[in-house]
C-alpha cells in the first residue's frame, strides 16, 4: 500500500514533465514558422542554422496571339548543385565513375569525365553540402540529369539540388513585333521603371503574386531549403487580337520593300474594321547596311505630317458643312499661291478644269485652293468640324508611347497666314499612323469610330479572367450621305486613273489613298534641292464593298521612288492579297448553297456491274428493262436509260461510247489489238462494228473527252 502511494506521485511528476517538453517544442515549431515577415531578411541570430525567408518570384504569363499561339514566354533555367555527403558509401564508390562519364557526356566542352569524378570525390571528402555542378540548365536538361546514376536516387540518397530556378522571357519568334511586345523592368535604386508594350502596359496582369520560402545558411552562402511559406500565384495569360500568321506577312513584306528603297524606317499596320482589334503590326529601323530591326514603334510614336492622306478629312469637313458639292467644278492649274508661297501638283501643269472629285482622285493639291476659299473667313469652323471627327485627339491605347496629334489652332502661335491651306493637304498637322487608320477605319466601318485595341482576354489557365469588348469612340463621325460620297471617292483612286490604279488586286476591290510628303532628315533639315527626304504613305481598307480589314503602310525617306503607290501601295497589295489567299472568311465553302442536281448526268456505255454499282453509290435513278452483260446509256431528264448492247464472239463489238479500259478489253479478248488515241470515250472506230474478227489484227480508237 505504501509502495502504491509513492508510485503515484512519481507517475504525475513524469507525466508533467513530458507536458512541458511538448510545450517547449511547440512554442519552439511556432517560433520557427512565425519568425519574419516573409518578404525581409531573418538572420535566425537565435538559431543554430541561420534562416531567412526571401521572396519566390512567380512564373509570368504569357503573351499569346489570337490563336494562343506564343509570342513571348517565361523559360526556366536551373543552377545544379550536388550534396556528395549524403550518398552511402557503397553507391558512391561503384557509381561515381558512371554519374562523371554522363555529365561529361552532356556537357563536353565543359570538363572530361575524369575532371567530374575528381571535383565530386573532393567535395565529399571535404565535406561540401553544396558542389556546383552547372548553371542555368534548362528543364530539358534537368530532367536527364536527373536520371543519371546516383542522381537518379533522388535529393535524398543521391544529393542532386536543383532548387535554384531563374527565369528568363523569351520572344518565341525573334524580332517579330519586338516593341510593340515591349518589355517590363521594376524601378530600383538608381533607375525609375520602365514599361514598354504590351508587357509594360498589361505587367499587373502578368506579374502574379509573390510568394516566400524559406533559405538556410551554410558554409558555402545561403541556399533553399525547399520549404515554401507562401506559395506564389503564376501571373495571368494575355491573349493579343495580333494574328501571327498577318503579322509575319506585314513583316516580311515591309522589310523587302525597305530593303529595296533603301529606306530609313517603314512601319505596317493591319486592323480588323468591326472592332478596331490590331491583326499585326510591323516596325523597323535600318540598322546596317541592309539590315532592318524592330527599334521604335513608329506605328505609335512617330509623329509626322501625313501629306496627301489628309485630303480625306479635308473634303470630309467641307461636305459636312456644305461649302462644296463632290462634282463641283475647279481649275486645277498645277501652282497654288497663297501670301506670296506656292505648291504644286505633282503632275506637271496641272490637270485643267476637272470635278473636285477627280481632284481627289488624281491628289490635285487644288484641294488647298478648296479649303482656303472655305474657311478663309472662319478658320475655327474648320479645326471645329475636324475635332467632330475624333481626329485631334490621343487614341488612349493600351499601351504606352503614343503622341497626341498635332494641329494648329487659330490663335495659337503656331498659326499662320498659310496654316489653313497648308493643313488641307496634310502639311502643318502631324499624326502616327495609327491614328491615320483609325480614322480611315471609321469611314469603312461606316462612320462608326472605334479604339484601337491590342488585347482581347486575359486568362489564367481555362479560366477568362478579363475580356476586352470593342470600344467605340464615335457612333458616326459624319453623315450617310457624305460617307457614301467618299467611299466612292476611295474606289476612284484606285481605278479611272487615279493615283492607286496599279495596285489592283485579281481577287477583290481596295478603296485606299496615297500619300507623299516631305519631312526633315535627321539632322531636322529639310535638306537642299536634291537633297530633301520623303515620306510615302498608303492607307485604305479591303475588300472595298465590305471591309475585313484596314491596313496602313508608311515608308520614310525612300532613295529611290517616292511616291505612295509605288513605295507603300505595293506592300498593301502584297499583305492584302496575302491575307485573302489564307483567311477562310474570304473563301466561300465549296458545297455552300449548291443545289443537288436532279438532272440526270451523262454515262459512258459500259459493264453492267460497274455502271449499277456507280450509279447506287451516288444515288443516280436509272431504268434497266432488257438484263446484259454490257448496256448502252442514254440520258433522260431525272434518270439513265439502260439498254442491251450487243456483243458477239465473231465480230467486231460496237466500241462507241465506251471508256478506253472498257473498249481495250472488248478487243483484245477476241485477239485482237487495240490502238488508242486521246482519252476520254470511244467516238470513232477504224474497223466497223459486225466485220469478222481476224487474229492480230489492229484496230484504232479515236477518244474525246
Amino acid at each position: 500500500m505504501k509502495e502504491h502511494k509513492e508510485i503515484v506521485p512519481r507517475t504525475y511528476l513524469i507525466y508533467i514533465g513530458f507536458v512541458l517538453i511538448m510545450l517547449v517544442v511547440l512554442f519552439k515549431t511556432i517560433s520557427i514558422q512565425f519568425d519574419g515577415d516573409g518578404s525581409a531578411s531573418n538572420n535566425g541570430k537565435n538559431e543554430k542554422i541561420p534562416i531567412r525567408y526571401v521572396k519566390r518570384t512567380p512564373r509570368r504569363g504569357q503573351i499569346l496571339d489570337v490563336n494562343y499561339t506564343p509570342l513571348v514566354t517565361s523559360v526556366s533555367f536551373y543552377d545544379i548543385h550536388m550534396d556528395p555527403t549524403v550518398v552511402k558509401e557503397k553507391v558512391f564508390e561503384e557509381e561515381v565513375t558512371d554519374l562523371a562519364r554522363g555529365l561529361a557526356k552532356m556537357y563536353p566542352n565543359d570538363k572530361s569525365a575524369r575532371e567530374y569524378e575528381n571535383s565530386i570525390r573532393s567535395a565529399r571528402e571535404r565535406g561540401s553540402r553544396y558542389l556546383l555542378i552547372r548553371k542555368k540548365v534548362s528543364n530539358d536538361e534537368r530532367r536527364k540529369i536527373a536520371k543519371l546514376p546516383i542522381f537518379n536516387l533522388g535529393k535524398l540518397k543521391g544529393g542532386l539540388i536543383d532548387t535554384d530556378e531563374t527565369i528568363i522571357r523569351k520572344r518565341s519568334h525573334g524580332d517579330l513585333m519586338s516593341r510593340t511586345l515591349g518589355y517590363f523592368k521594376p524601378a530600383t535604386e538608381n533607375s525609375k521603371e520602365y514599361a514598354v508594350g504590351l508587357e509594360g502596359g498589361f505587367n499587373s496582369f502578368l506579374k502574379g503574386e509573390q510568394g516566400a520560402e524559406m533559405e538556410q545558411r551554410i558554409s558555402t552562402g545561403w541556399k533553399k531549403t525547399g520549404k515554401i511559406v507562401k506559395e506564389a500565384i503564376e501571373g495571368a495569360d494575355v491573349v493579343t487580337s495580333i494574328d501571327k500568321d498577318i503579322q509575319e506577312v506585314a513583316h516580311s513584306e515591309l522589310e523587302r520593300q525597305l530593303k529595296l528603297q533603301g529606306a530609313r524606317s517603314g512601319c505596317a499596320i493591319v486592323m480588323d474594321v468591326k472592332t478596331g482589334f490590331i491583326k499585326a503590326i510591323a516596325n523597323l529601323n535600318k540598322v546596317g547596311e541592309d539590315e532592318y530591326l524592330e527599334r521604335f514603334n513608329h506605328a505609335i510614336g512617330s509623329r509626322e505630317v501625313p501629306g496627301s492622306t489628309f485630303k480625306l478629312a479635308s473634303l470630309m469637313a467641307a461636305l459636312e458643312d456644305e461649302k462644296i458639292n463632290i462634282d463641283d467644278t475647279v481649275n486645277a492649274v498645277g501652282v497654288y499661291t497663297f501670301h506670296g508661297k506656292s505648291m504644286k501638283d505633282s503632275h506637271k501643269g496641272g490637270y485643267g478644269k476637272i470635278t473636285i472629285r477627280k481632284a481627289f482622285i488624281k491628289s490635285s493639291n487644288v484641294i488647298s485652293k478648296i479649303i482656303h476659299k472655305a474657311y478663309s473667313s472662319e478658320p475655327q469652323a474648320y479645326i471645329d468640324r475636324l475635332e467632330s471627327f475624333g481626329i485631334t485627339e490621343k487614341l488612349n491605347l493600351d499601351i504606352k508611347g503614343e503622341v497626341a496629334p498635332h494641329i494648329p489652332k487659330p490663335g495659337n502661335k503656331n498659326w499662320h497666314s498659310l496654316s489653313l491651306p497648308w493643313m488641307a493637304v496634310g502639311y502643318e498637322v502631324m499624326q502616327t499612323p495609327l491614328q491615320t487608320l483609325a480614322f480611315y477605319n471609321a469611314v469603312a466601318n461606316n462612320g462608326v469610330f472605334v479604339k484601337p485595341q491590342f488585347v482581347k482576354e486575359i486568362r489564367r489557365g481555362v479560366e477568362v479572367v478579363k475580356t476586352f469588348k470593342p470600344v467605340v469612340v464615335k457612333s458616326k463621325i459624319c453623315s450617310q450621305e457624305t460617307l457614301d460620297v467618299l467611299k466612292e471617292c476611295l474606289e476612284g483612286v484606285m481605278k479611272k486613273g487615279g493615283t492607286g490604279s496599279k495596285l489592283t488586286s485579281s481577287f477583290f476591290d481596295i478603296a485606299g489613298k496615297t500619300g507623299t510628303a516631305r519631312i526633315l532628315n535627321e539632322k531636322g533639315h529639310y535638306g537642299n534641292k536634291g537633297e530633301e527626304q520623303y515620306q510615302a504613305s498608303f492607307v485604305g481598307y479591303f475588300p472595298a464593298k465590305n471591309p475585313i480589314y484596314s491596313c496602313i503602310v508608311v515608308v520614310a525617306a525612300p532613295s529611290k521612288d517616292i511616291y505612295g503607290a509605288v513605295v507603300s501601295g505595293t506592300v498593301f497589295a502584297a499583305i492584302a492579297n496575302k491575307v485573302y489567299a489564307t483567311k477562310l472568311e474570304y473563301h466561300r465553302a465549296i458545297n455552300e448553297q449548291k443545289k443537288k442536281k436532279t438532272a440526270a448526268p451523262i454515262a459512258m456505255n459500259g459493264y453492267k456491274y460497274d455502271l449499277l454499282r456507280i450509279f447506287k453509290l451516288m444515288g443516280i435513278k436509272y431504268s434497266l428493262k432488257e438484263y446484259a452483260e454490257w448496256l448502252n446509256t442514254e440520258q433522260e431528264q431525272t434518270y439513265v436509260k439502260l439498254s442491251k448492247k450487243s456483243i458477239t464472239k465473231n465480230a467486231v463489238p460496237n466500241l462507241i461510247g465506251l471508256s478506253a479500259k472498257d473498249a481495250v478489253y472488248l478487243i483484245e479478248s477476241t485477239g485482237m489489238i487495240a490502238h488508242v488515241k486521246g482519252f476520254g470515250k470511244v467516238i470513232k472506230q477504224s474497223i466497223p462494228s459486225g466485220t469478222p474478227i481476224f487474229k492480230g489484227g489492229i484496230i484504232e480508237l479515236s477518244m474525246k473527252e
